[in-house]
């Protein structure tokens, strides 16, 4: 479907369970992190399983003004040819609205000589960077961000001199994989603590962070809670599998259990390693999901997680959400406003938690929701799966969900799923 020629999108309730073998796409947080220390490494780098998605061109643009080659094989494997150095760029790099490409970017062109301007769309420059600004001052890094926001410029002089940074990382655990990926790049071990004795919500994406640093060669450890050392070994060329997206996974999930369905995928996805996968078991138990639900481990599963408490028996809080409100925009509020789009009094906020008040009644029912994404391809695919159980549910500005799942509404209808403009 070409979906650029509808502005909005309505959901056809199913009449039966989906079925069929779906190929899901390469994750995107892994194909970044792996872009980015395949960079870092001399020699050349072959990703296989990547994502071809808004976020990935952003960041491989990005490498690519730096004097980094990146050569496509097919849709899915690269070549990423490095002589293990950043060069300044001509121009500012702009990253759209891509999180993880601009945290990760901000500390790593530290390694550059000279200024570099790391801005994105009106979106990104409202997403909060100073903690990690902050940090890298402490590092020895030349940098500023007036607004706490992007644009963020760097004054790089190839590298860094401190050894020990402390961070803050409530608002995002980018922040500390920015730091590690920067860190082995060192002359020198460095190590990167968490500020006081925080819980960091996204602790399973700075796993993600180490094993894809420790693929291409570096040493990571732990010495306590809260501390990781980097060892100055710098990276590696390697060969890298991308493994698929369980992020996107979770709609699907969802629409297994909601419609009966049985899909297949191109592997097994219980063995995915990334922190949504661990929504699966939430997912598998609806319709008696938990009456709280934690969602400080799984963040980008939660909207899913919230879309299908609206079909639950009972009602569920959905609490550790806070991150989710300096998202692609604030996912706590949009999902409660699509919620009650669906039906008024549908969900609420309490604080920084999500109640969202089940009614199982609404399965076959009839709504007149017009769901603002936000330009958020997290809101547009998990309000998705509220149009398979009842009508008049309409997607606005559905082509958004082309930021990590370009192909989602063509997998929709591969399972059987009917899209229409909305009359």
């Amino acid at each position: 479907m070409n979906i650029d020629a509808f502005p909005q999108l309505e959901i056809v309730p199913v009449k039966g369970p989906l079925k069929g073998r779906v190929v899901l796409p390469g994750s995107k947080s892994l194909t970044n992190r792996a872009f980015l220390v395949a960079a870092l490494a001399k020699g050349d780098s072959r990703l296989s399983g990547v994502l071809s998605s808004d976020d990935t061109v952003y960041m491989a643009a990005a490498l690519r003004d730096m004097g980094v080659g990146i050569d496509n094989e097919d849709e899915t494997t690269l070549t990423v040819r490095s002589t293990g150095k950043l060069k300044a760029p001509a121009k500012p790099l702009f990253l759209g609205n891509a999180g993880t490409a601009t945290r990760f970017l901000t500390a790593a062109v530290a390694l550059a000589d000279g200024e570099v301007v790391v801005d994105g769309d009106e979106h990104m420059r409202k997403r909060p960077i100073g903690p990690l600004v902050e940090a890298l001052t402490r590092l020895g890094v030349e940098v500023s961000a007036p607004t706490g926001c992007p644009p963020v410029t760097v004054h790089a002089k190839g590298g860094f001199s401190g050894d020990v940074v402390e961070i803050d990382a409530n608002l995002s655990s980018q922040y500390v994989s920015a730091l590690l990926i920067l860190a082995a790049c060192g002359e020198k071990p460095v190590e990167v603590r968490l500020r006081g004795d925080q819980a960091i919500g996204g602790r399973g994406y700075i796993d993600l962070t180490t094993r894809c640093m420790e693929a291409f060669g570096a040493k990571v450890s732990m010495p306590q809670a809260g501390v990781w050392r980097v060892e100055p070994t710098g990276y590696v060329a390697a060969d890298y599998l991308v493994e698929p997206d369980a992020s996107s996974c979770t709609y699907l999930w969802a629409a297994e259990v909601l419609t009966g369905g049985e899909i297949t995928f191109q592997m097994d996805t219980t063995a995915l390693t990334q922190p949504d996968a661990k929504s699966r078991d939430v997912i598998m138990t609806w319709p008696n999901m938990p009456a709280v639900i934690d969602g400080s481990q799984m963040q980008d599963a939660v909207p899913t997680l919230a879309v299908l408490a609206a079909f639950n028996k009972t009602p569920v809080r959905f609490v550790g959400i806070a991150n989710l409100r300096v998202k692609e925009c604030d996912r706590v509020s949009a999902l409660s406003q699509g919620l009650n789009a669906i039906r008024d009094g549908l969900a609420h906020e309490e604080g920084d938690d999500l109640i969202v008040h089940a009614d199982p009644a609404l399965i076959g029912a009839m709504t007149k929701a017009v769901i603002d994404t936000h330009n958020d391809h997290r809101i547009a695919m998990c309000f998705a799966l509220a149009g398979l159980m009842m009508s008049g549910v309409v997607i606005d500005n559905p082509k958004c969900v082309s930021k990590t799942f370009p192909g989602y509404w063509d997998v929709l209808e591969s399972l059987g799923v009917e899209l229409k403009h909305p009359a």
